[in-house]
């Protein structure tokens, strides 16, 4: 089963993208529906709305009066975040019954509005966030629900902005086009990424990149790092285990595979072996089968042991490398990691060797071999720069 959580701010057509992935074959646990569910006359949770905001938020047959209660909400950050500790729990134990009631081969779409908000984005595979111009917002909201310019401006204001909304996200859609032009962006996403993702995650397979393809430098590769470690950390809660962002991707300007590669700090690898890596791979970090050393190197010292995980998502390759604390893999790879950040001549040799050997060794196992060489001197250089500057991992 692939969970998916999906975001918008009001008006950007997120129900429009939810509709279209129902098509398709989604199934959809809609937000909103549920937390008028768990507010419906007679509930808990209608009882706890009112002692907390009186009766006037009741309408004449005893249901909430939702324009009363947001007439009383929004733009009042208090009494927001007090309806949200009254409802948000209810609608997350209701969408959680939903979900263990899909099929296990089930791609499940949880349309969220205030996901952002909340900080539920680590909770799921993916996050889909659907993105319009705020003009074309306020148009949709007067010409759709008859809201006028000033409340819909008060609205798009009490939500999480663009910016935040976009940090979350793993996918970005952008609906400011036509609805046709919006269903082939589903469509692709659909066939594309969420298919085979909820595939792989059940089947506990590896979506890997064969071929080797030097991509530029990413300004986006730190914040991608922290949405995936994010998700590595909901996995393993309440455990909180030390989690750093290694290899090229790391080093700000430093080209490199587009491959997120993540140094996951565990006491011991018999501890890797355990619980743990059926969490991994039920977050959608499988194990990959048979790698359990680093290379030989001889100049290091031999081959570490380790134990790696893949992604199972095929739009982001992650190498999840599950090192034990203080070993001598775990220390090498922050210390080669901070040295190059460090030294932007050793960075721009590393560079121009990653040039070289793209061209000529396009398969991922060649390229690897071929750098062992240039970073067995490399290490010398860095324990050099280590012991100068008193660095520590």
């Amino acid at each position: 089963m692939l969970m998916v959580g999906l975001t918008g701010g009001i008006g950007s057509g997120k129900s429009a993208v939810a509709a279209r992935l129902v098509e398709r074959g989604a199934v959809l646990i809609d937000s909103d529906q549920a937390a008028r569910e768990v507010v419906a006359p007679g509930t808990p949770g209608l009882a706890e709305i009112v002692e907390a905001f009186s009766p006037r938020v009741l309408a004449a047959d005893g249901s909430l009066d939702r324009a009363a209660l947001g007439a009383i909400v929004f733009g009042d950050e208090a009494a927001r975040r007090r309806l949200e500790a009254i409802t948000h729990p209810r609608v997350r134990a209701r969408a959680a019954e939903l979900a263990a009631a899909a099929a296990p081969d089930a791609v499940v779409v949880n349309d969220v509005p205030l996901l952002v908000e909340v900080g539920l984005a680590s909770t799921y595979h993916l996050v889909v966030v659907v993105q319009t111009a705020v003009p074309i917002r306020l148009e949709r909201l007067a010409r759709a629900r008859g809201m006028d310019r000033a409340e819909a401006e008060r609205r798009i204001a009490a939500q999480a902005d663009d910016a935040r909304r976009r940090a979350a996200a793993d996918v970005l859609l952008t609906n400011d086009g036509s609805l046709p032009e919006l269903h082939a962006a589903v469509d692709a996403l659909w066939h594309d990424r969420l298919l085979p993702y909820e595939r792989n995650v059940r089947e506990r397979r590896v979506a890997r990149p064969q071929r080797v393809v030097l991509a530029d430098p990413d300004a986006s590769w730190p914040q991608q790092y922290v949405r995936l470690a994010a998700r590595i950390r909901h996995a393993l809660a309440p455990a909180d285990p030390r989690i750093d962002h290694i290899g090229s991707t790391a080093v700000p300007g430093l080209a490199g595979k587009d491959v997120i590669d993540i140094q996951l700090t565990v006491p011991t690898l018999a501890e890797a072996d355990g619980p743990l890596a059926e969490r991994l791979a039920g977050a959608g970090f499988p194990r990959v089968p048979g790698e359990w050393w680093d290379s030989p190197r001889p100049a290091r010292g031999g081959r570490w042991e380790k134990r790696l995980h893949g992604s199972a998502d095929p739009g982001r390759p992650v190498h999840l490398h599950v090192r034990a604390a203080d070993s001598p893999g775990w220390r090498y790879a922050l210390l080669m990691r901070d040295h190059l950040r460090a030294d932007p001549d050793q960075r721009a040799a590393y560079l121009l060797l990653k040039r070289e050997l793209a061209a000529a060794a396009p398969d991922s196992a060649t390229y690897s071999t071929a750098r062992d060489p240039w970073f067995d001197e490399e290490h010398l250089r860095a324990e050099e720069w280590a012991a100068q500057t008193g660095w520590r991992p």
